[in-house]
């Protein structure tokens, strides 16, 4: 599996804490950047992240940023991206499962930096279930 990963400068430190987890994990890393903790401006880096999964140059995103809320609502603003933030195990395994998400958000200063790695193995371990889901997810792409 490949992944996008990106951040924005609040996000930046556990973005790069991540990339070691993910390749334990056997995940392909394409990070998007930025490259500091300099300034960024969210919107940007979260589109660059959506671009690559809506193309299907990768399988999924994950973005950080403070909260998560803002990664997220930008990354959904792409066709074919469902971006869910999770700040809990249950909430990464239930949109995977549930609703299909394919850009993992999460908030780096609103998740406890120990929460993160287990958020991310839920999300990575879990599969859309399909089923009743299926026609409920295909409502939103329609929109």
């Amino acid at each position: 599996m490949k992944i996008a990963l990106a951040s924005d400068h609040a996000g930046f430190a556990e973005k790069e804490r991540l990339k070691p987890l993910l390749q334990e994990l056997g995940v392909e890393v394409a990070d998007l950047g930025p490259d500091s903790e300099e300034s960024v401006d969210y919107p940007d880096y979260a589109r660059k992240v959506a671009d690559e999964v809506a193309q299907g140059r990768v399988d999924q995103g994950v973005l950080v940023c403070g909260s998560g809320t803002g990664m997220a609502i930008a990354a959904n603003k792409v066709v074919g991206v469902r971006a869910a933030v999770a700040w809990s195990e249950e909430t990464a395994r239930l949109a995977r499962q549930h609703n299909n998400a394919n850009v993992l958000a999460i908030g780096a200063r609103t998740t406890p930096a120990g929460q993160i790695p287990a958020i991310v193995r839920a999300w990575f371990s879990s599969d859309f279930d399909a089923g009743r889901h299926e026609d409920r997810v295909n409502k939103i792409e329609k929109q």
